[in-house]
């Protein structure tokens, strides 16, 4: 189990964005993982009574850091960004690479680059108390578009998850869950837990609520593209068991994409 146990506060941002807060209770210091809209995070602040020190940036879309002004404004929070990022992330104090450490307090994160939805992705691991927050890397029964280079490296990014522990949680910045849901129905129907999931995505929303974050255990399990090594994904896209992985994610991304 987690020695180091934070507190963590989700909330809906914008159209389909996460909100999420972290905080030390050792120390008080409290991150926000990227600023997707300014008014729905100081109002989770003043909601917590938690003071903003740190934003940690996972990528440089606009939906993920336009409201970093006026929350850094607001609070002084440090600002750290990929360094990858360049000068489409504002107000950066930090820049950060593959195998930088960032801290919030006490809470540690190992910061990896994950690039394929974009260049200067980035995802930051917690590991003592067994936190990832993935961006738009990984998502609850999905993963992100690639938008930059090629499915392979998305795919290359996505399986450094597969090491980590299975009661890992996954944080990430978008709720598609039952769009996800719907597709992964389509290219495993007949997974047992993954239809579970798909009905109990169904009740959240039903009851305002989203299944962010997940495990990877539960990702390892339902989600297709972490699944590109199984069979039965390998013949949904018309391919035989065994064949590459990475053929077989590019196969269900661009499938996902016409979708």
């Amino acid at each position: 189990m987690p020695e180091i146990r934070p507190q963590i506060r989700t909330f809906p941002c914008r159209s389909d964005n996460i909100g999420v807060l972290m905080r030390d209770p050792e120390t008080g210091a409290c991150a926000a993982i990227d600023v997707p809209e300014a008014a729905a995070v100081l109002r989770a602040l003043d909601e917590t009574g938690w003071r903003l020190t740190d934003i940690l940036v996972t990528h440089r879309h606009g939906d993920h850091v336009e409201g970093i002004p006026e929350v850094k404004a607001r609070t002084r929070a440090r600002v750290t960004a990929p360094a990858k990022a360049g000068s489409a992330v504002p107000q950066v104090d930090a820049t950060v690479r593959e195998g930088d450490v960032v801290t919030v307090g006490s809470l540690a994160a190992a910061v990896w680059e994950t690039p394929g939805h974009c260049d200067d992705h980035v995802t930051y691991w917690f590991e003592e108390a067994g936190i990832a927050f993935a961006g738009d890397t990984l998502f609850t029964l999905g993963c992100g578009r690639v938008l930059e280079g090629q499915p392979q490296v998305l795919w290359r990014s996505l399986s450094r998850f597969l090491a980590l522990p299975d009661e890992s949680v996954i944080y990430s910045g978008h709720d598609y869950v039952l769009s996800n849901a719907r597709f992964a129905l389509a290219a495993e129907p007949e997974n047992g837990n993954l239809k579970a999931r798909a009905a109990l995505a169904e009740t959240a929303k039903a009851e305002g609520r989203f299944l962010v974050p997940t495990t990877l255990g539960e990702e390892k399990a339902t989600n297709p593209f972490l699944r590109a090594t199984e069979p039965a994904l390998a013949r949904a896209v018309g391919m035989a068991p065994g064949a590459d992985p990475a053929a077989v994610f590019t196969a269900l991304r661009e499938w996902k994409n016409r979708f």
